[in-house]
């Protein structure tokens, strides 16, 4: 039991995490955000509804600044109110809002916000694990060593999990009738809405794809569905 040890305890760390982190995101997203409800803007949740079957798609926004949307474990959709302000102002239209919203509904059709939780607490079992194992044989780096292979491996999942997403978003907007068009063009702003500083992307956008690389990605699926 006593040898088995260095393997329970980060797994044991790894679930207390989990429950943690769980718990206090949900509870900050409840006290800091309310549904979003703007006539202007349900247009398109309906359109996004009639294309999966729903009878409505429900929208929060949370209070924030940051531009960002997200999916939260519970499988709740989240748009910050740095990104509604961008619709109020014109810079980003309902079609391209829209876009986000169907990529976060992407994410909790598959399965990406709840395993990203598990996720995480699993990076931090693997890291300690790691950091244990690696110390034993190169005492200096053996940590470093541990935090750039869980880094790496994390990095590695939440591209694939982005790439999956768009994809699920092209799809819904098309059969919504919006197209893949808005998604693209929201791409081509994401820098400048996001504030990134001398052609640095925020922290945020460091775990996604390259754009430029997501936009041909979406290309390459019009692509194939035009000739389908």
């Amino acid at each position: 039991m006593i040898k088995l040890l260095p393997i329970l305890l980060p797994l044991i760390y790894g679930y207390i995490v989990y429950r943690f982190s769980v718990r206090n995101t949900l509870k900050e997203l409840d006290e800091k955000s309310t549904e979003l409800v703007d006539p202007a803007f349900q247009p398109v949740l309906t359109r996004l509804a009639a294309a999966l079957g729903l009878a409505r798609v429900t929208v929060y926004l949370y209070e924030i600044e940051p531009v960002n949307g997200l999916a939260a474990p519970d499988g709740r959709i989240f748009i910050t109110r740095g990104f509604y302000n961008k619709f109020r102002s014109g810079e980003v239209s309902a079609e391209e809002l829209a876009s986000v919203i169907a990529h976060e509904l992407g994410h909790v059709a598959l399965g990406h916000s709840r395993r990203r939780m598990i996720d995480f607490s699993g990076q931090n079992a693997m890291r300690m694990a790691l950091g244990a194992i690696f110390s034993r044989f190169v005492p200096v780096i053996g940590v470093w060593l541990a935090n750039f292979a869980t880094t790496l491996l994390a990095a590695r999942l939440s591209r694939a999990d982005e790439y999956e997403a768009d994809e699920y978003a092209a799809a819904l907007m098309t059969k919504a009738g919006f197209g893949v068009a808005p998604q693209i063009a929201l791409f081509h702003k994401l820098e400048t809405l996001t504030g990134a500083v001398a052609g640095r992307p925020p922290a945020w956008l460091l775990s996604h794809p390259k754009t430029k690389e997501r936009i041909a990605a979406i290309r390459a699926l019009e692509s194939r569905w035009a000739k389908a």
